[in-house]
């Protein structure tokens, strides 16, 4: 994913914190993402194949927040969102999912759907709305979080990033 966020370690700086930057995932985030993606009841299943598509949130040198994107053509699914417990409240969320979206409205997707359990309400305040689970594309429908990671009971919901340009 060229162009993420920014040249390699940086990142854009309405992203960048005194504390904290978000950045593109590099290879070497992979096993500290996957612990922190655990430890909030996440799912990992995928995140390696799709982990060039991610952003980390980095503090200390410590890997303190994630997002992710899978690219299905012009559909997007946004994945394994979280921050770590100590770190939530100083808007790291918010700074993964727009860095997520940017990157997604730069990579051509012009749907980006997600699964949640928990935090429907946390992304309505980017544009997402709740859909039936047979309404998202056959793409995103053929993803492995969607056929066999997230429950049926889990919220599925969309924005139109071609609205959004």
């Amino acid at each position: 994913m060229s162009g993420l966020v920014g040249a390699e370690g940086g990142a854009m700086s309405e992203f960048n914190r005194a504390e904290w930057a978000v950045r593109r995932s590099r290879p070497e985030d992979l096993p500290p993402v996957l612990e922190l993606l655990e430890g909030a009841g996440l799912p990992v299943a995928g995140v390696e194949e799709w982990f060039e598509h991610f952003v980390v949130a980095e503090a200390g040198g410590r890997i303190v927040g994630v997002a992710g994107l899978e690219v299905y053509g012009t559909d997007g699914l946004l994945r394994s969102v979280a921050v770590a417990s100590e770190w939530r409240g100083r808007g790291l969320g918010r700074a993964l999912t727009e860095a997520v979206l940017e990157a997604a409205a730069r990579e051509g997707v012009s749907a980006v759907y997600l699964l949640t359990e928990t935090a429907e309400s946390f992304f309505r305040g980017y544009a997402f709305r709740r859909i039936a689970r047979e309404e998202a594309s056959e793409a995103v429908k053929a993803s492995v979080e969607f056929r066999e990671v997230c429950p049926a009971s889990s919220a599925v919901m969309v924005r139109s990033l071609a609205a959004a340009s």
